[in-house]
């Protein structure tokens, strides 16, 4: 990897293919930049090429694809000197709405080229893989959206990962009312900031969108140290419909059974799914920090 500016291509997201990709980086070494090209064949591809780019000194990382290839790509680079902007290809693109970036190739790529360095912070979770919560056993993962705890956590453990291929944000759908058919959630005890809370379901925002244009946690920002909680305190089905429809709405702050709250140390207990950043992570008790200052991001 002798280039400063590299590309890394997740060829099989949604709107992906190595043409966009191959297009994208003629367009880069149209103005004068050179630029390597590396395309993932599976799950942990783009993590493990963007770290091996940040140590061998790459200044800049264009990451294609969708919201888990960036979340693979910033897992790589966290920490790091190494700048990331993004080409968004993928099913929801919620980073590139987030940042304001065009979700055509030309547009993000001038982004990428031209667009400032911006110093942001990132949430950073940290679960166990067994429940004895031995220490060699614990996994620990930056993102920069969201932590969803809960239903939806549940309805990506849930989706089938061939249908999203063809079909989507219908891939999204179909797991989350295959979820709520056989929805019976536990209890989960949150520690916000040393207060302690209960509720079903949590979404933890380090942004403000989560699913493309909604804002469940919409005074959430990459730019600030902190987080804000939405804490959903109903376990029925009807309950959750609702919290749908309100986030739909933009009205699911003013439930009464919602709480809201800013926050910078979550530590979640129970026994629920987790998803980052669109992705399935792993299931809870968790820890949940912030990560100030952990990337440099271009938009």
């Amino acid at each position: 990897m002798k280039s400063s500016m590299i590309l890394i291509g997740n060829p099989v997201a949604k709107r992906a293919s190595e043409h966009k990709i191959k297009h994208a980086a003629e367009l880069v070494r149209s103005t004068g930049h050179e630029v390597e090209v590396f395309l993932t064949d599976k799950r942990g591809d783009a993590e493990t090429l963007a770290r091996k780019s940040a140590q061998e000194g790459a200044s800049l990382i264009i990451a294609a694809g969708g919201d888990g290839t960036f979340n693979e790509v910033i897992n790589g680079i966290a920490g790091t000197e190494t700048s990331m902007a993004i080409l968004p290809l993928g099913t929801t693109n919620v980073l590139a709405k987030e940042l304001g970036v065009p979700e055509n190739v030309k547009g993000a790529i001038d982004v990428a080229l031209s667009g400032n360095v911006h110093t942001v912070s990132l949430g950073k979770i940290t679960i166990a893989r067994h429940p004895e919560l031995v220490e060699e056993s614990l996994v620990t993962r930056h993102f920069c959206l969201m932590a969803g705890i809960g239903f939806d956590g549940e309805a990506v453990y849930g989706m089938d990962k061939a249908v999203k291929k063809y079909s989507g944000k219908g891939a999204y759908i179909l797991s989350g009312l295959k979820t709520l058919v056989a929805y019976n959630p536990e209890e989960l005890i949150l520690d916000v900031d040393g207060k302690t809370y209960s509720g079903y379901s949590a979404i933890i925002g380090k942004a403000a969108r989560y699913g493309g244009n909604f804002k469940v946690t919409p005074d959430a920002s990459l730019l600030t140290p902190s987080f804000y909680v939405c804490i959903m305190h109903g376990k029925k089905r009807s309950d959750i419909l609702r919290y749908v429809y309100g986030i739909f709405t933009g009205r699911h702050l003013g439930f009464k059974d919602i709480t809201y709250l800013k926050a910078e140390i979550v530590k979640v207990k129970g026994n629920a799914h987790i998803q980052l950043d669109g992705d399935y992570f792993g299931k809870t008790p968790a820890v949940v920090k912030i990560a100030p200052d952990a990337l440099r991001l271009v938009y």
